[in-house]
């Protein structure tokens, strides 16, 4: 396996340090449009393994399939890992398949409103330009694996595994991502600073966010719906969650039997409060403006004025959270058989540790270890496919197993599972 990773920002770096300890590759190159950016991953991955010369850096434009194309050519790519934010999918998706190259990636094609009714019907969902073009890979022989960070990714192996092995029949299928983090100045004082790329935070929770129903399909909601407070584990505790638009709500369905599908995050009262101002202003707006003569888009100055998510680990403290809340009847053959259940498994990663451990800061680092363990069961065998796949599409228990078991066999890092008898 030769993989050709683009991006080298937060996620990207971390799935750099994480994959220079893994035998299953015999090639990374590293590119980004910033090739000193790429060279320091590079530099960070040697210096973890000395004497690894596996990786190796180069410079790429991932808004051109052609320039995406001719590098994959150039380094002999077998895999395309996308580690971009969302506006550069589809060049990178298609510029991978025109080398030949399989593709995996963290985040799905954009979405666009419904032009009339955009608080309750959707409009071009999250993912639908790439499964337009599922039969082309399909005939080329190719897999695109699709949505294969922690949310989407890890989430949707949760509930692949739920509903193979602990559920008859699925109520709901519940995204719930939560956290405690807490970022602080040099003075110790609490500061505003997203544990990830803002530009996606705004796209995301700005967007009509997206409930899927048997027999209704795909609505959409208001931003910020249907609040409730869930209680996260290992002492992250309760945190507000609202809907918000993600891509679990448009893989789930496809391959699991569920009668309704959601994802809330758990914002936090201040991020809901920016989002609405930033919103107001015009200042989630991607469409470029002119400020003396100088073309910006807005959205692009307000993530050029917040920390790099890179770079805020050292100053960060707390816990992240990211799993799948799932109700509905127990399987048969277990202790729930035949009565109601109501299951989170989840994935908890404490900042301390990814920073100690890995140099990354907790969030970037759930995000970078999901699709490094995918490219470890693809060159394996234990995964395989052809099409545009989501993690749904593949067995469970190899990636879970291989996520949890113990370094060097594994990757080091379990999750969990919290179940409750449900009473009317």
């Amino acid at each position: 396996m030769r993989v050709l990773m683009i991006g080298a920002g937060g996620v990207g770096d971390a799935a750099a340090r994480i994959a220079v300890e893994r035998d299953f590759f015999e090639a990374w190159v590293v590119a980004d449009y910033d090739l000193g950016r790429a060279e320091r991953t590079v530099a960070a991955a040697h210096g973890r393994r000395p004497g690894d010369e596996r990786f190796t850096a180069a410079r790429v434009d991932a808004s051109s399939a052609e320039a995406v194309a001719g590098l994959a050519r150039e380094v002999g790519a077998t895999h395309v890992f996308n580690a971009v934010d969302p506006r550069f999918v589809m060049p990178i998706f298609r510029g991978a398949r025109e080398a030949g190259a399989d593709y995996l990636d963290m985040a799905m094609s954009l979405s666009q409103r419904h032009p009339e009714a955009p608080y309750e019907q959707v409009g071009v969902k999250l993912g639908d330009e790439q499964f337009a073009e599922a039969a082309q890979w399909e005939a080329d022989g190719g897999l695109a694996l699709v949505g294969i960070g922690v949310e989407p990714g890890l989430s949707d192996v949760f509930a692949r595994y739920a509903a193979d092995e602990l559920f008859d029949h699925i109520d709901e299928l519940g995204t719930r991502d939560g956290a405690n983090l807490v970022v602080r100045d040099e003075d110790g004082n609490e500061v505003f600073a997203p544990g990830f790329s803002i530009w996606t935070v705004i796209e995301e929770c700005l967007n009509p966010p997206v409930v899927w129903e048997k027999g209704r399909g795909h609505f959409t909601l208001p931003p910020f719906s249907e609040p409730e407070v869930f209680d996260f584990p290992e002492g992250i505790g309760p945190v507000e969650c609202v809907h918000v638009e993600h891509e679990e709500v448009l893989l789930m369905p496809r391959w699991i039997d569920a009668d309704r599908v959601t994802f809330k995050y758990g914002l936090g009262e201040e991020m809901i409060a920016v989002l609405r101002t930033l919103h107001t202003l015009g200042l989630d707006s991607v469409q470029p403006v002119s400020v003396k003569g100088v073309e910006v888009s807005p959205r692009d100055v307000v993530a050029a004025c917040l920390p790099d998510p890179a770079t805020i680990g050292p100053r960060m403290e707390g816990k992240t959270c990211a799993g799948v809340w799932v109700r509905g009847t127990g399987k048969a053959g277990t202790e729930w058989e035949g009565r109601p259940r109501s299951t989170y498994l989840y994935h908890v990663v404490d900042n301390a540790d990814s920073m100690r451990d890995y140099g990354a800061q907790c969030v970037v680092w759930q995000t970078a270890i999901n699709p490094v363990i995918a490219l470890e069961l693809l060159a394996t065998g234990s995964w395989s496919g052809t099409g545009v796949l989501g993690p749904e599409a593949f067995p469970a228990g190899p990636f879970l197993d291989l996520l949890a078991a113990p370094q060097p066999e594994g990757y080091g890092s379990p999750g969990g599972i919290e179940a409750k008898e449900v009473t009317a």
